[in-house]
């Protein structure tokens, strides 16, 4: 398997990390006041699911472009 396609597949694995979290997060705030404790954390994890998402994507891209 070429880097290629190895990064292609990460993405799609973080794109549903990101899709799971954001229906985290959703379902969190749907659910307030209760538990809203855990609002901070829920957040982060998303962010940061999110952030490893876009780098994964410029990689690809930068990837991509470079053929």
């Amino acid at each position: 398997m070429s880097n290629l396609d190895e990064m292609g597949k990460k993405v799609r694995k973080l794109q549903l990390r990101a899709a799971i979290a954001k229906t985290n997060l959703r379902d969190l705030a749907e659910d307030l006041p209760v538990n809203w404790t855990e609002i901070e954390e829920v957040a982060e994890k998303t962010h940061a699911v999110y952030a490893e998402l876009d780098g994964a994507k410029r990689e690809l891209a930068a990837m991509k472009n470079s053929r």
